[in-house]
């Protein structure tokens, strides 16, 4: 099978293409033939050596941790899926990811693809979506009413966080550029902050949470936007627990965990148009396709999520 590897850490440049040999599922996986992946900071992070240390993968990986395609062989004690479901999923942390034709995916990690979706825009949902979907529903525990600061509402994971927290029943502000005012307020967003030209922490107080995708210094402002008993939740490194401290708040860092039950449930909320993926930037599968994705998702200003055509 066709996929594109890395063989070194290093720029975009090392990413290749390479045959490789189909992957035989095990008793309790799946074998997706896989229409569309797409890109996320951890792909280009882990191909820069940045996570070499949390996630010590053998050469030569295959990056990507997305999928939607179709089931073309089971394990022996698959019990949920057959030959020809669609289907889309966030696979296992592994040197085996989605950068390629097929893919051995759990069977636990696995969900039917929502049938009002293309194969792309169910690609752009699994990572991004799980993400939103727990750091708001599992770790800050939002609840209707509650005042809810997502940074960076234009990105892969704000976007699918506005809306899940318009879903809940949340009155969400977000920070986004001047160009993506009307974009995120049609996702869902109450009040947009331009961040470009103002400080959140001059415009918010007394919030309830906050989504935190950036880290570091915009991390450690969003501290002050909140009530006493409130909570702040990263995607982005961990937060400064003397902080935490100091407002007298609840801080977490989070890395998600995949999990095909959850993301059934969110396709059931994609079924009914609750949440809309936002596939932003779609590019094809190739060697020059992939190193064009990653030099975009380094900028962090690709709006909604990138997308990659396997077909």
């Amino acid at each position: 099978m066709k996929a594109v590897v890395i063989n070194q850490y290093g720029d975009s440049n090392v990413l290749e293409e390479m045959e490789l040999s189909k992957p035989t599922p095990d008793e309790n996986q799946v074998l997706v033939e896989i229409y569309a992946t797409s890109i996320n900071p951890i792909d280009w992070k882990l191909r820069s050596g940045y996570l070499k240390d949390m996630l010590p993968l053998e050469f030569p990986i295959i990056l990507g941790w997305d999928l939607a395609g179709k089931v073309v062989a089971t394990g022996d004690k698959v019990e949920n899926f057959q030959i020809g479901d669609e289907v889309f999923a966030r696979p296992a942390t592994n040197n085996r990811g989605t950068y390629a034709e097929y893919a051995a995916v759990d069977e636990h990690l696995l969900a039917k693809k929502p049938a009002s979706l293309t194969f792309e825009q169910a690609a752009s949902i699994p990572l991004a979506g799980l993400t939103a979907w727990q750091c708001l529903v599992d770790v800050t525990k939002v609840k209707a009413g509650e005042k809810v600061l997502i940074q960076a509402g234009a990105g892969g994971v704000g976007s699918l966080a506005i809306q899940i927290a318009k879903s809940i029943g949340a009155y969400v502000a977000t920070t986004a550029s001047a160009d993506n005012e009307a974009y995120v307020k049609e996702l869902g967003a109450d009040l947009f902050i331009d961040y470009r030209k103002e400080n959140f922490e001059d415009v918010l107080a007394d919030y309830d949470v906050v989504i935190d995708t950036m880290g570091g210094e915009i991390l450690n402002r969003g501290f002050t936007v909140l009530k006493p008993g409130g909570r702040i939740v990263t995607i982005s490194g961990q937060p400064d627990q003397s902080l935490a401290d100091k407002y007298q708040v609840e801080a977490n860092g989070y890395w998600l965990n995949p999990d095909g039950t959850q993301l059934g449930e969110l396709g059931e909320l994609l079924e009914k148009g609750d949440v809309k993926p936002q596939v932003g930037h779609t590019f094809p599968f190739s060697g020059e396709g992939l190193r064009r994705a990653h030099q975009l998702s380094e900028t962090h200003h690709a709006k909604g999520k990138i997308v990659i055509n396997m077909k």
